[in-house]
């Protein structure tokens, strides 16, 4: 378990990964952006997977369990919005990679600087 405050949601995966020979597929449908968030991404050509995420947390659970976590995190308030997001592969040794919508691989890199100041 990992909080994406730092970095967002891009820099947290590819720390969790780092120094292994696994990688993680993240479906890109499956991220939860709000609109809002979104619009002003779009607006300021920000990319909202490495915007910090205050009150978040990324879980990696074994296989063939994600499901029963899904549904426990479910169970409690701040966890109702809990969603799977991606899987880990040893496809990608190495990488984070987001599958687009038509089925399109791109790498998700660390941030090596903000992409906003940060104002706390």
């Amino acid at each position: 378990m990992k909080d994406p405050t730092r970095g967002g949601v891009a820099t947290t995966l590819n720390e969790i990964i780092n120094n292994t020979e696994l990688g993680i597929e993240l479906d890109e449908l499956s991220i939860p952006v709000s609109s809002g968030v979104r619009g002003v991404c779009s607006m300021l050509g920000l990319d909202p997977l490495y915007l910090a995420n205050e009150g978040k947390a990324l879980v990696v659970v074994k296989n063939g369990y994600e499901q029963q976590a899904l549904d426990i995190l479910k169970e409690y308030e701040f966890g109702k919005e809990s969603c799977i997001i991606g899987e880990i592969t040893d496809e990608f040794q190495g990488k984070v990679v987001s599958k687009s919508k038509i089925g399109i691989h791109k790498i998700v890199d660390m941030l090596y600087q903000d992409q906003l100041p940060r104002i706390c």
